[in-house]
């Protein structure tokens, strides 16, 4: 495809007692309209995480909120990124650990899902569990309940032309192991992916 530049980002930020979240606006967009349409995705999701830490701990008892980002891809019209929160309550043990990520193209504004990458009728859910299953096994990961399968919407997010599927906190996992997270060779599975898919874009050409 056609040289892209990457997108421009301003930080921007939600502070005041005991919260400071920080999170990326694009900007300068050639569709100001795309530009909105993205940068309210964005909010959206960040303001998600802020309410699933008041859901999961007690609202009344927040010590601390700290939200923060990591752009993963910024090329080729493709960007993603994951939106951290971690919060703390007065009472509780620990702290809690969330995460959210968005994939999507900045000229169109649009937001992938796990199965927008692959062909259609590709079973790619059973690629990807059995990647994932490897990866427990050589790493030696305590799973909680067993692990058989992801979910057809699994979170990931899209690194150095690889994609990378993430659990949080004690969906898979015991606490301690914190968001586990198992990057995948795309070019493993190259075969099933979208013709035009943001992965596929993301892979050299010869």
């Amino acid at each position: 495809m056609a040289f892209a530049l990457p997108a421009t980002i301003r930080v921007k930020e939600i502070r005041h007692e005991g919260v400071q979240i920080y999170y990326p606006e694009v900007r300068q967009l050639k569709d100001r309209n795309v530009q909105r349409r993205i940068n309210q995705e964005i909010v959206k999701r960040v303001g998600r995480l802020i309410d699933e830490q008041y859901k999961k701990q007690a609202a009344d008892r927040f010590t601390e909120m700290i939200g923060t980002f990591e752009i993963k891809t910024n090329e080729r019209n493709i960007f993603s990124v994951t939106l951290g929160s971690y919060a703390y309550a007065e009472g509780f043990a620990h702290g809690l650990t969330l995460m959210d990520s968005i994939t999507l193209d900045i000229e169109t504004g649009k937001v992938y899902d796990l199965q927008d990458l692959f062909k259609v009728n590709s079973d790619y859910v059973k690629v990807l569990s059995k990647d994932i299953q490897a990866q427990i096994k050589e790493r030696e990961l305590p799973i909680l309940n067993g692990f058989t399968s992801i979910a057809k919407d699994q979170s990931y997010y899209l690194a150095d032309k690889s994609l990378v599927i993430y659990f949080q906190a004690y969906d898979m996992t015991p606490g301690y192991v914190g968001l586990p997270a198992f990057p995948m060779n795309a070019f493993l599975f190259e075969d099933i992916l979208k013709e035009k898919g943001p992965l596929k874009r993301l892979l050299p050409t010869v």
